[in-house]
């Protein structure tokens, strides 16, 4: 995991002292690495012993390993520790930082996808009678772009970010049907409810959300997919790029399975549209 992870995965449970340790960290991680601890507990306006304490709140043995730990995530991803968008930002610094840490963030968890995974999650695609995408806010839109792809691999394809409409999809599944559920959180309980029906019902579930959560442990196949966001800073909701990169990945893996004649499928559909345009 890296560092900064580790510290917004523990800011609710970090004390009031330590937090204000933790909040000047993210908003400064290029120059802590060059501070004292003296110098950090200054600007943070805490004592060093407040330092010590947040560094083990977050899993660092103590101040010099915490600085050891972060210029190792600094130089292994060169966007990180530059993603953080605040209010004296100009607009080259803040559409800089939007790319990077979205490339930055793609180049993380390509990285950290299991392959055999997504093999699988391909293979069962490929078989199916239909598929349907669940999901609600951001991930309800990524399930539209989803269905929208895949409709056009000619395969009977719906999406859903209503939980009642998914509740009444999920009953009639049957075995050989497939649900994607899409989350950010993996903790979604209306999301969850409409999957367990969906597995009773004998349909497939393939997740892509968090690992070690809810949503990862009732999948049949569970797409891993790990992005801190902390939504209490100006912070791009890269978790939705990258579900949208993983719809892609699926809809090309099933696209190679389809073979030549989905090639003249596709040139049909492309040559349809030449009439709706100027």
């Amino acid at each position: 995991m890296q560092l900064t992870q580790s510290i917004v995965r523990n800011l609710a449970t970090l004390r009031k002292s330590e937090r204000k340790v933790a909040d000047y960290v993210l908003e400064n991680l290029s120059d802590v690495i060059r501070l004292r601890i003296t110098d950090l507990a200054a600007q943070a306006e805490v004592s060093e012993p407040t330092v010590i304490r947040f560094c083990r709140a977050i899993g660092c043995r103590g101040f010099q390993d915490f600085k050891m730990t972060l210029a190792q995530d600094l130089a292994a991803s060169p966007g990180f520790g530059q993603i953080t968008v605040n209010e004296t930002d100009s607009t080259e610094d803040y559409c800089h930082k939007v790319f990077d840490s979205t490339a930055d963030t793609l180049r993380k968890v390509r990285d950290q996808l299991e392959i055999g995974v997504i093999t699988q999650a391909v293979n069962a695609l490929s078989i199916a009678n239909r598929v349907e995408f669940f999901g609600f806010g951001a991930s309800g839109a990524v399930a539209a772009d989803a269905q929208h792809k895949f409709f056009r691999l000619q395969l009977a394809t719906a999406a859903h970010s209503d939980h009642h409409i998914q509740n009444m999809s999920a009953t009639s599944m049957s075995e050989g049907d497939v649900v994607v559920a899409i989350s950010q959180s993996g903790r979604t309980s209306a999301l969850l409810q409409s999957l367990s029906l969906v597995k009773e019902a004998g349909g497939t579930v393939i997740s892509i959300g968090p690992s070690n959560s809810p949503l990862a442990e009732m999948a049949d196949i569970a797409i891993e997919v790990n992005v801190e966001e902390n939504t209490e800073i100006y912070t791009p909701l890269s978790s939705r790029i990258v579900h949208l990169v993983v719809i892609d990945v699926l809809a090309i893996g099933l696209a190679q399975r389809r073979g030549p004649s989905l090639k003249e499928h596709l040139l049909k559909l492309k040559k349809g549209l030449k009439t709706l345009r100027v």
